[in-house]
């Protein structure tokens, strides 16, 4: 027994070369425990290095095996057995401890530990909850019927951006936001906007008679002239094309347009490249049921965000000296009334309007002059953005943002009142979920109310040009909730390419109101490209996130209409409105807009990968390849001089081929990869994160060029624009410049080439053939 209790005392007390030491140390970055062991015992002095007893060595008092074995004591039996013992139990405990170690690791594939009884042992810091189960929770938060309260609570029949009734709405967004347990805080912004002049209204005289229309176009050049007037259709430029090829002056003519198709700022821009000196847009008359006397607001801008401060944010304590933006036009611009544009119409005189039109109208002629006035008012206003976030569990850094305007020009129900209620209900949804049924999201979620989105996504932008450098590599994706119902006919949705997957997966499991059929079966058809799928437009909240900032987004909406709302722009936005055009469906349909945008945002937070098909813009990347290298084999024959100057598509399409092998070898990786490892986890949605941020060219300046995006962007620098001045010099335009060309040909490429290096994984993996 004394030798029993001697090798006790050496195991428990640590002496040296006998000793078992348990070190649990916690990973700073996050990785599991570690056990350090290191097992001995006295046994190992008893029996050598060779495991043979060390009196085999003492030759002298040798016995025979057999005599060893029957002169052992029973105490010396007692020893060897209690050690055993003591050995077996430190081994069970070590095995224990780091099975156990292991099993409460954060892991980053869906895993759970069954026991007998069936109870699913969640594992990790964030442990994965069945995907079922996520949806399960998140559909007995929702019901239509809470929506009436949430409505009345965020409604107001005037909130322009940076007045009182726009901050006391924030506050209540706010007040939501802490009741949820949330984080929550602001973020203030002083822009310079117009506004309608003191006097309350421009003016336009025409035919004797003049016009007052209390409506106004924000950003418009301030002025008066006298034109003549030149109906030109929706001012598309195909609609100035087919005026161009019918030789029709245009050079400062004041054109008369309809609204719909492209935006305010679109129209204006087109005519000014015309050389008109004005502007006036008037309703659609097709959509007659709008009123006579309806005004019309809007903004001018081609761009995003305060245009006095164009490329950094409108913080009050900034000393940027003065600045305007190159999206600001410099012709007039005015709405007016569908009655005012009839009277106008009528008395037009000219040639007749194209058959393509199908209008009965004249296109105008000399004689028919107006004079127009804008004296738009230029203010400073304060805007406050206020944010709520609920925190992830394993890459807290790492967040969705999902937001919806709150400023409207008059009640704006479908313009932001809907959008708002539907952004405070998922945040309620979801803090429950975290709080009360054990829904663990691995990423955070942050929540965005923003000011100022009448005036162009004001105050949406301005976070972004704030925070730009905080927002890199951290904001993986933006959910854009402003008019998301606007009808029941038609779904369609806007997205980054690398969301469609996400949005396709997202239709098939939320059903349409009130039908045992998924939103897909309803509205897709099997079609989902032709069916639901439309650009993202310059005026959609979500297009600076995409186009400016480099963050995949999405935006959808159900609406009776494959155009805008027709109420958007108007004081006429009420509920009232919106149950006519929804069949006083308007609680049902923000169900399902809440549970489409719930279904998207949990499953980006939720899954151990982010839900984005990096292959998705192989075929938009090959398509555009493929027409500009029509494009030059069409102007190499109609300019044949420039066959002298070196112009090659060979890079262009090896680019392409470089990101097309780098978006497989992704794919090949995450099969080959174990998904159970964090750190490898977030490695791959790094590589995923860079991919839109990569198609922003680094080569333009955010100031001159906001869109840098050279797929979805806008610009001389994009795809789309090169194929334009190919076009150009094709047509032999006096603008067209072959050598500018050449180089935005080749930053371009090589915008594409840089995508695929980074996309290919490290530096190490590239080489010039990736």
């Amino acid at each position: 027994m004394d030798q029993a209790r001697s090798t006790i005392s050496k195991i428990f007390n640590g002496e040296p070369h006998s000793y078992t030491r348990f070190n649990l140390t916690r990973n700073m970055e996050g990785d599991n425990s570690q056990v350090e062991m290191k097992l001995s015992s006295d046994m190992d002095e008893e029996t050598g290095g060779n495991g043979a007893g060390e009196h085999l060595n003492h030759n002298s008092n040798r016995k025979p095996y057999v005599a060893q074995k029957l002169g052992r004591t029973p105490k010396n039996l007692c020893f060897m057995a209690v050690a055993t013992l003591l050995i077996f139990i430190i081994g069970y405990l070590i095995g224990y401890l780091v099975h156990r170690k292991k099993d409460l690791a954060p892991t980053c594939a869906d895993f759970t530990v069954r026991f007998d009884n069936g109870a699913a042992i969640e594992t990790g810091a964030a442990p994965l909850m069945n995907w079922e189960k996520v949806k399960k929770l998140l559909a007995e938060q929702i019901s239509a019927a809470k929506f009436d309260s949430v409505f009345r609570e965020f409604s107001s029949d005037n909130h322009r951006a940076g007045s009182l009734s726009d901050e006391v709405l924030g506050e209540k967004v706010v007040k939501r936001f802490r009741e949820y347990g949330m984080k929550t805080w602001t973020d203030e912004h002083f822009v310079k906007v117009q506004d309608a002049p003191a006097s309350g209204s421009n003016s336009f005289s025409y035919k004797g008679k003049q016009e007052s229309p209390t409506g106004f176009l924000s950003y418009s050049a301030n002025g008066t002239i006298t034109g003549a007037l030149l109906d030109a259709f929706y001012g598309e430029e195909k609609d100035l094309r087919l005026l161009k090829s019918r030789n029709v002056n245009m050079t400062g003519r004041v054109m008369l347009v309809r609204t719909g198709r492209i935006s305010f700022a679109e129209k204006v821009a087109n005519a000014a490249k015309m050389g008109a000196s004005a502007v006036l847009i008037y309703p659609d008359p097709t959509k007659f049921s709008i009123g006579g006397s309806t005004q019309l607001y809007g903004h001018v801008h081609l761009g995003s965000g305060d245009p006095y401060t164009p490329g950094f944010p409108s913080f009050n304590h900034t000393q940027f000296p003065p600045v305007s933006s190159s999206g600001l036009p410099k012709i007039l611009a005015q709405t007016i009334t569908l009655d005012m544009a009839m009277k106008i119409l009528q008395q037009l005189g000219g040639a007749n309007a194209p058959e393509e039109w199908k209008s009965p109208n004249k296109l105008g002629d000399d004689s028919d002059a107006i004079t127009l006035g804008v004296d738009n008012v230029l203010s400073e206003k304060k805007i406050v953005n206020v944010f709520g976030v609920i925190k992830g569990f394993v890459d807290a850094d790492r967040y969705v943002v999902i937001g919806a305007q709150r400023d409207a020009w008059g009640p704006g129900f479908a313009a932001s009142t809907v959008g708002t209620s539907v952004l405070v209900e998922l945040a309620r949804s979801i803090s429950d979920m975290v709080e009360n049924g054990g829904f663990k999201p691995r990423r955070s979620i942050v929540f965005a109310s923003w000011s100022a989105g009448e005036y162009g996504s004001v105050g949406a932008t301005e976070w972004l040009e704030g925070y730009l450098s905080s927002l890199s590599m951290k904001a993986f994706s933006y959910i854009n909730l402003d008019g998301v119902v606007t009808g029941q006919k038609y779904f369609k949705v806007a997205a980054s390419p690398l969301l469609h997957g996400l949005v396709e997966s997202t239709l098939k499991e939320v059903n349409y109101p009130n039908k045992a059929v998924s939103l897909f079966s309803e509205f897709a058809k099997d079609n989902m490209e032709s069916n639901v799928l439309e650009p993202l437009k310059l005026d959609n909240a979500a297009y600076p996130f995409l186009a400016f900032s480099g963050i995949p987004s999405v935006s959808f909406r159900f609406t009776s209409e494959n155009s805008d709302y027709l109420y958007f722009g108007t004081t006429l936005d009420t509920r009232e409105k919106l149950d006519g055009a929804t069949s006083n469906k308007v609680s049902q349909l923000a169900e399902a807009a809440t549970r489409v945008a719930g279904h998207m945002v949990l499953r980006l937070v939720h899954d151990h990968l982010l839900r984005m098909d990096v292959e998705k813009y192989n075929k938009i990347i090959r398509n555009r390849v493929a027409q500009i290298n029509n494009k030059v084999h069409s102007v190499l024959r109609m300019q044949p001089q420039l066959l002298s100057k070196v112009l090659t598509m060979q890079w262009l399409m090896s680019a392409y081929g470089s990101y097309s092998r780098a978006s497989s070898k992704l794919a090949a990786d995450i099969q080959n990869s174990n998904m159970e490892d964090i750190e490898m986890c977030r490695t791959l949605n790094d590589r995923i994160m860079t991919v839109e941020r990569n198609f922003l060219s680094p080569y333009v300046s955010p100031r001159e060029s906001p869109f840098r995006h050279i797929l979805l962007g806008s610009g001389p620098h994009t795809l789309q624009g090169l194929y334009g001045h190919l076009e150009a010099l094709r047509m032999d335009h006096p603008e067209a410049d072959f050598n500018l060309f050449r180089s935005q040909f080749a930053l371009a490429t090589w915008t594409i080439q840089g995508c695929a290096n980074s996309l290919a994984g490290d530096v190490w993996s590239l080489d010039n053939e990736i």
